[in-house]
């Protein structure tokens, strides 16, 4: 009985239903994140950007973002990158095995007052489980924007032009394809300028990893 009391006591709880749990999630919450994958996570691979997305963001995961982005919860970020990173173990297209992993930065304003960068958290997971090489400044935010949730497609593209530049992990251009790491994929807007920026100075990107996106099937 003790025992049992001492371990309840040690176990954090899960992030989105404050069960007792030794992990980020309890196993009921984890099975209902697990239901949101995308069996197939290339569908929208063959876009003008490649993008790659591990499951849909809605339900558990919607909330599991959320939490994280603005609540204060950064140990989610561990389990989205390493749920992306099997999948892109198992799924990524054969000419993309080799890349340098570049997450999509916030504003340095933004990053403070949140206290982390949930995409280069995010990336960090993926690439302990994919082995792939990351590039925590391979881009930089130079300019702050409005949110975008708000905004149509066009305006987002002219809310976001001109606000990444090249990062200082970058001074010597990488000799392999750049895959961006990001959390969510909507429109695209983002992803396609921080490419945008990349592509100016002579780097090639492959493509776009999320861990949702609002896009179906």
């Amino acid at each position: 009985m003790l025992k049992s009391l001492l371990n309840l006591f040690l176990n954090s709880s899960c992030a989105l239903c404050k069960r007792p749990t030794s992990e980020e999630f309890c196993l009921y919450c984890y099975r209902q994140l697990k239901n949101c994958h995308i069996p197939d996570p290339t569908f929208l691979w063959e876009s003008s950007l490649p993008v790659f997305v591990w499951g849909n963001y809605a339900g558990n995961v919607k909330q599991a973002i959320k939490l994280m982005k603005y609540e204060n919860h950064p140990e989610i970020a561990r389990p989205l990158g390493r749920w992306l990173g099997e999948a892109w173990l198992s799924h990524s297209p054969d000419s993309q095995k080799n890349c340098v992993v570049v997450p999509l930065p916030l504003n340095p304003i933004k990053e403070k007052q949140r206290g982390y960068d949930q995409a280069a958290l995010i990336a960090k997971s993926f690439c302990e489980i994919t082995g792939l090489r990351l590039k925590l400044k391979g881009l930089r935010r130079v300019r702050e924007t409005q949110a975008l949730f708000s905004l149509s497609a066009s305006e987002r593209e002219k809310t976001l032009a001109d606000a990444f530049a090249i990062g200082k992990d970058f001074n010597h251009l990488p000799n392999i394809p750049v895959l961006l790491i990001d959390d969510i994929y909507t429109t695209g807007a983002t992803a396609r300028s921080a490419a945008q920026t990349l592509q100016d100075s002579g780097i090639v990107v492959s493509g776009v990893a999320a861990v949702a996106t609002t896009n179906k099937c």
